[in-house]
């Protein structure tokens, strides 16, 4: 028998197919609430669980948890002192050794630092460079505006610069600490450094009920589209999907707050974060203890050096 005989005519042909750039057919866009969800939960779990980061061999993954707490903290509020852009600048680059040290990659450790917070910063102190905002000597001029110059000028820029490189290098710090330090480790070593239980209890369930819940919001859009026959849908309809979906979402979280509790009480919780791992130190955490603060009394005086 032959194949002609058995097989459909239809199924023989020959179809134009659709190409990349669309230009045989029409390409239907995606949907902006699922690209959105999606988006937000693959960017929120690759922000908080990277704990494959935290297994490596690097210098601060070795290092005590406590150590890296007190030590980073003490930085950070060295950073918050200084007043000169070239030394907050020599900060930002030791970070930098310490993430390569850690056996970070440069380029993801650059990215996570200045995709959010000081981007942002940036563009909220634009205006301060304006001489309308920061009087003084103007370097870049923009034109008149109803008849008066303006520009940026010398002053606004170098309050805009040093605010933004001291936030880069305070979230820098952030950034080492949580991606080199597994989250029960950080935890346990904030209580043993006696932070107020309370703040770890929400630290840690807070941790653990934004990725249930990130689950919960991807399961329920997967669900919808599995059952959904036609992709045609209305601004009405993609409201009432909103607002169902939240009110489920609230449901699906007092419930598992309920279970999570009872389970916590089940297994003699008293509210304190614990770690299969001891703390110890060693001659590694005192030598960069020592580091820290070698410096941070070069940083200090290297600023008032410049101050005067």
């Amino acid at each position: 028998m032959s194949a002609s005989s058995t097989t459909p005519a239809w199924l023989l042909q020959s179809e134009v197919g659709l190409c990349p750039c669309a230009c045989v057919g029409k390409r239907r866009k995606g949907r902006i609430i699922e690209k959105t969800t999606s988006g937000i939960a693959a960017l929120l779990r690759q922000t908080l669980f990277s704990d494959d980061i935290a297994d490596e061999r690097g210098l601060l993954q070795r290092l005590d948890a406590r150590v890296k707490v007190v030590s980073l903290l003490g930085l950070l509020v060295v950073a918050a002192f200084v007043r000169h852009i070239p030394v907050l600048l020599a900060m930002y680059a030791a970070t930098l050794a310490l993430a390569a040290a850690s056996k970070l990659r440069l380029s993801f450790f650059v990215k996570r630092v200045w995709l959010f917070i000081p981007l942002f910063t940036g563009i909220v102190v634009l205006p301060a460079t304006l001489n309308v905002v920061t009087r003084g000597d103007i370097v870049v001029p923009l034109g008149t505006w109803f008849g008066h110059h303006l520009g940026l000028t010398r002053q606004g820029l170098w309050s805009a610069g040093l605010v933004v490189t001291r936030v880069a290098t305070s979230t820098s710090l952030v950034v080492l600490l949580t991606i080199t330090t597994p989250w029960a480790k950080l935890l346990a070593s904030l209580r043993a450094l006696r932070a107020p239980r309370l703040l770890i209890l929400v630290l840690g369930m807070a941790y653990r009920y934004l990725f249930h819940l990130l689950n919960a919001v991807s399961d329920m859009y997967v669900a919808r589209r599995a059952r959904t026959v036609t992709a045609a849908t209305d601004t009405t309809s993609g409201r009432l999907l909103v607002g169902s979906s939240a009110g489920a979402l609230l449901g699906k979280a007092q419930a598992l707050s309920d279970e999570v509790h009872m389970a916590m009480i089940a297994r003699g919780y008293e509210g304190d974060a614990r770690s299969l791992d001891t703390f110890r130190l060693r001659l590694v955490d005192i030598e960069f203890v020592l580091a820290c603060i070698a410096g941070a009394v070069a940083t200090v005086g290297f600023d008032r050096l410049l101050g005067r």
